[in-house]
């Protein structure tokens, strides 16, 4: 079965859907799949077709009628068919009357129709059904842009993984959909749903909100297994193509994720045998339904078999340097006809910061409190890296800038939207957690996400970077940049009242599009604020008070532990490691480990910055939420390094 068992995700089992029982009459409508053949903004055409299946007995005659009803639920038209019971099962299909002038399905106006089919058995009513489609047609220029509705589209995408903190992945549809409202909020108008078939409310939450769909098969990693594996992983195809036929929102079924990887079975990973295979697949896929593309990711030998290739690219995380991403798009665009970008990014640690993150050439600066000015190259950042949410807001920045200013690119898919479950990750910095989301494992945004914010929406709003940077330190008298992140025209900064300039947004200029200011620090609390305009006039503001320190912090001596109560009724559990003069050593990133007896519950294994047992610090802070009980509490923080720490507290 696929997926493969070495895949970087949980294969969750159990009814983690909807389940219901469905009672249905003795003649019935079996499927209705509306597909459109040809589309043009002057006309589009319309078949439907499927099964349906006649009561048990004596011969009958049957009509079909299929109907249109359009966005505003006015009737279109409508065409009749007879049949008469020859079988078990009868197939039908009816093309209706082309449709002048069709209000077309796109991101900005996810127009939505109606297809109504009802079965009479002789003069009765015996069943009906109602289906959503739409209308649009897409294209690709070669080795270009791509095209929806005959203007030009640039897809701005991200990845989802169907999982949320505390519920695994029996999500109930209202999370659901709002990771796709999140999404389309954030400005994207692509996702990829990897790596496999989501919960029918994230395609019909796709439908409504405007979101293009890159549907994918689960063949993700493992190679190819024999006979038993084939007729699995084609079933799965078959069946995922029939069951999201309808939805308008998918533009590409895809076959497949690195393949060849880490095979399951001896010589899995033989591109011969791997690409007879996928051929067979693309055919399916092509037969059940002609008028969609099929598309792969991250298999090279295979990839002209399917209508759209993605190579893997991760400029500035597992391979080169983000400055490199240009290029790597460009060479990217000589190899493959169809070609979009799925996957990049890296890990962020919510709450990690550096004064100098790893720079585009893939350098670091030496410590601030040196003397000397030196530069060290990271060979693997993914690997020797810092997690920072800076240097992470950075690439992104890069690479937002890049794919909105190259006019040939088709578009790109950030991976992923939200921090995600793995059975592959025990080191990181939540262990078994993947930390490449823009948001955190139960939605909270990270400061990356108002990067993408930043370029692709066009709700108002200014961020300061970052609301989970609230304690610095460095030598008196040097400056440091601050970035806003808005999509204002212009934006005003001020530090402690006094206005620093106002600035105009040019995603030409690097980093933040040009609005960053260098700040002159002082000790203690420093207020900061970002006004943003548009013509002149305000749209947003945001505040941010951050504490400075001109005082180095020692080595570290000690973690300190303390709680506060949380609006939600628990209790935050904070662990600082401190110097022997209690100074905050704002470098310490080494893991904690939090324990307790007595009364209430620690909330653990949630994948989140305030609900995992195990934790590595971030700028020397570490916290956990407490479930509280009458009674007596001890708390413990240790690691490798430092014995335990306790807290006691009497709720």
């Amino acid at each position: 079965m696929i997926p493969s068992q070495k895949s970087d995700f949980f294969i969750y089992g159990g009814i983690t859907r909807d389940l219901w029982l469905e009672i249905v009459p003795p003649n019935r409508l079996v499927d209705v799949h509306v597909s459109t053949p040809e589309v043009t903004a002057q006309v589009a055409g319309t078949r439907v077709q499927g099964h349906f299946r006649p009561e048990a007995g004596p011969r009958g005659q049957y009509l079909l009628r299929a109907g249109i009803i359009d966005p505003d639920g006015e009737p279109v038209t409508i065409l009749d068919a007879r049949y008469e019971s020859t079988g078990d099962s009868i197939a039908y299909q009816i093309d209706l009357p082309p449709i002048q002038t069709p209000r077309l399905w796109s991101v900005d106006t996810p127009e939505l129709y109606t297809m109504r089919v009802e079965l009479y058995a002789g003069d009765s009513l015996v069943d009906v059904r109602d289906v959503t489609y739409g209308y649009r047609f897409y294209r690709f220029e070669p080795s270009g842009a791509f095209y929806l509705n005959g203007e030009r589209l640039l897809l701005r995408g991200t990845h989802r993984h169907e999982e949320h903190a505390g519920l695994g992945a029996a999500m109930p549809d209202s999370l659901h959909r709002r990771d796709m409202e999140m999404i389309k909020a954030m400005g994207g108008n692509f996702v990829r749903l990897g790596h496999y078939p989501q919960d029918p409310e994230v395609y019909r939450a796709c439908d409504a909100l405007g979101l293009i769909v890159w549907d994918e098969l689960p063949w993700c990693r493992g190679g190819k297994g024999g006979a038993a594996w084939e007729s699995n992983t084609e079933r799965l195809l078959r069946e995922q193509i029939v069951q999201n036929f309808n939805h308008p929102s998918i533009f590409f079924w895809s076959l497949g994720n690195e393949l060849y990887w880490l095979p399951d079975f001896e010589g899995g990973d033989d591109p011969t045998a791997l690409n007879a295979y996928l051929e067979r697949l693309n055919t399916v896929a092509h037969r059940l339904d002609p008028y969609r593309l099929t598309a792969l990711r991250k298999y090279y030998d295979g990839a002209g078999i399917p209508d759209v290739f993605s190579p893997s690219i991760w400029s500035g995380w597992y391979a080169g340097v983000y400055s490199n991403y240009a290029a790597a798009l460009e060479d990217s665009r000589q190899k493959y006809s169809r070609f979009l970008h799925m996957e990049y990014g890296g890990s962020s640690h919510v709450g990690r910061h550096t004064e100098n993150p790893i720079t585009g050439e893939g350098t670091i600066a030496a410590d601030d409190w040196a003397e000397a000015v030196s530069q060290v190259g990271v060979a693997n950042i993914a690997r020797t890296g810092d997690w920072t949410e800076n240097y992470i807001v950075d690439l992104f920045d890069w690479h937002l800038r890049v794919a909105e200013t190259t006019d040939w690119f088709a578009g790109n898919a950030q991976w992923a939207f939200k921090d995600f479950g793995t059975p592959l990750r025990p080191e990181n910095a939540i262990p078994y957690l993947n930390q490449k989301g823009l948001v955190d494992r139960e939605g909270k945004p990270k400061d990356a996400y108002y990067v993408f914010k930043s370029y692709w929406s066009d709700d108002p709003f200014a961020y300061i970077e970052s609301h989970t940077w609230k304690e610095r330190s460095g030598p008196e008298g040097k400056s440091r940049e601050v970035s806003v992140f808005s999509n204002g025209t212009e934006v005003e900064f001020f530090h402690n009242g006094e206005s620093l300039g106002r600035k105009t947004k040019d995603i030409n200029e690097f980093p933040a599009s040009g609005l960053h200011w260098p700040v002159d620090f002082t000790a203690g609390a420093n207020a900061l604020e970002a006004v943003a305009y548009r013509e002149g006039s305000e749209v947003a503001r945001d505040t941010l008070i951050v504490n400075y320190t001109f005082e180095r912090a020692g080595t570290p001596a000690k973690i300190v532990l303390s709680y506060r109560d949380l609006p939600n009724g628990n209790q935050l559990i904070e662990a600082v490691m401190q110097d022997s003069e209690g100074r905050r050593a704002l470098d310490y990133e080494g893991r904690v480990y939090f324990d307790h007896n007595g009364a209430g519950e620690l909330l653990v294994d949630w994948g989140l910055p305030t609900r995992s047992q195990v934790i590595e610090m971030a700028n020397g802070r570490a916290a956990i939420e407490l479930v509280p009980a009458p009674g007596r509490t001890v708390i413990e923080a240790r690691n490798q390094d430092f014995k335990g720490s306790y807290l006691v507290i009497n709720n």
